[in-house]
């Protein structure tokens, strides 16, 4: 082992001077739910108005390509938010930024259902997730404050279930919403979700970690700690690739509504249901994933994943370009396309982190950072240049992760393979 991997050994080591032993409390029924509404918050301000965008554009004189900047500035402000709430929540405690955070997105949310204008729209939609952004992460954290080790990995699966509900009802409430009330009222939806998360995080969620004022506030420690993680070869390599696979995800996202209501005329609830029935597809592909692993390896279910995720993306992107593609054909590519990203997106996570223990809270941080921070570059490029851009991005975007990886591999002198059960909690 060279003096660089003695390195990472080092960073990686647990630090028992420092440690905080968690508080299980798994007897307390509630705490699963509150966590699991924690999740939701990010995905129903990201899925709710998706089916609006036409709405809005008409509204505001626009292009749905121009609405779909308000995506795109959700994405950096999440993707920045990780960043800071790291180390906040271990140095303060989870509830006291879990507070700040989401006063910050309830006001965010209410400054959106007021805005008079596209320019106000993006600008509160970028603080709105930088407020939001802490409910992920803070649950997240406190999946290993009150559950022991061996009992993650469920709670992780059952919380990527509750996840999983928000592409299925988000869209479809939206529209109901939508119909009845008009679209600023979906913000006012997110007000009153927010609200009550709140609430029931104020009354009946426990502190899961105490304060901890040793945590640096400093960026020179915080970028130096970074900086450590970002060189280690295996987190380098698997991280940045699946960032690029897991980009495939964003570029749906935020380029579905301009594919399925411009390019096909599709209304706002029959596109909920195409939405739901296509992001089944990424849930289905992260519940083959645990059965798989029963027989593969982590490694090369990412590559297999990959290299039809790649063939998936190039069939759209010529379909499309030669006018082949009919809607039907058009579903069952973009179907397989996001089930490999449901087998890629958790073996990349879990192959990134591997290499480390004591830092996995902030590389945790760096792998979210920059897999949402490429999903966000990848959706703005969407909302400047429109439908051309999702179905040339997906190709590239696959093409470049692969190259990624084939050629990172090469630089991991001692790969680090993941059991079942680290990969689930993924």
């Amino acid at each position: 082992m060279n003096s660089r991997q003695d390195n990472y050994a080092l960073n990686s080591a647990p630090n028992h001077a420092s440690y905080h032993a968690p508080n299980h409390a798994p007897n307390h029924a509630w705490i699963l739910p509150l966590l699991g509404s924690l999740c939701l918050v990010t995905p129903f301000a990201i899925d709710m108005y998706l089916p609006a965008f036409a709405t809005i554009a008409q509204e505001f004189h626009t292009t749905t390509s121009q609405i779909s900047l308000s995506l795109s500035t959700y994405f950096v402000g999440f993707a920045i938010g990780q960043m800071l709430y790291g180390p906040l929540l271990d140095r303060y405690g989870r509830k006291r930024p879990l507070y700040v955070g989401l006063i910050a997105y309830i006001l965010c949310s209410i400054g959106c259902a007021m805005a008079p204008n596209l320019k106000m729209l993006i600008a509160l939609r970028f603080l709105e997730a930088l407020g939001g952004c802490v409910a992920q992460v803070g649950a997240i954290a406190m999946v290993r404050d009150f559950y022991p080790v061996k009992e993650s990995a469920k709670v992780f699966s059952l919380l990527f279930l509750m996840i999983g509900t928000s592409p299925l009802l988000a869209p479809t409430i939206g529209s109901a919403i939508i119909t009845g009330l008009g679209w600023r009222w979906i913000f006012g939806g997110l007000t009153a979700l927010a609200f009550t998360v709140l609430v029931c995080v104020f009354f009946f969620l426990p502190e899961g970690h105490q304060p901890d004022h040793s945590v640096s506030l400093r960026p020179g420690p915080i970028l130096n700690g970074f900086w450590s993680i970002f060189r280690n070869p295996q987190f380098l390599t698997y991280t940045i690739a699946g960032a690029f696979s897991f980009a495939g995800l964003f570029a749906f996202v935020a380029g579905s509504p301009i594919i399925f209501m411009d390019g096909f005329h599709m209304g706002a609830r029959a596109f909920g249901i195409v939405f739901a029935v296509l992001v089944m597809g990424f849930i289905g592909g992260n519940q083959l994933n645990i059965l798989l692993l029963r027989r593969l390896t982590s490694h090369k279910i990412f590559l297999i994943a990959l290299l039809v995720q790649v063939a998936a993306g190039a069939a759209i992107f010529l379909g499309s370009s030669l006018q082949l593609l009919e809607l039907k054909w058009t579903m069952i590519l973009f179907f397989v396309f996001l089930s490999c990203i449901g087998l890629t997106y958790p073996n990349g996570a879990a192959l990134g982190l591997a290499p480390f223990s004591r830092d996995a809270g902030r590389a945790s941080a760096l792998l979210g950072f920059l897999q949402t921070g490429t999903g966000a570059l990848i959706s703005l490029g969407i909302g400047l240049i429109g439908v051309k851009a999702v179905i040339s991005l997906l190709p590239s975007t696959t093409v470049a992760a692969l190259v990624i990886l084939l050629t990172g591999r090469r630089f991991i002198v001692h790969p680090i393979e993941v059991d079942e059960a680290e990969v689930v909690l993924h």
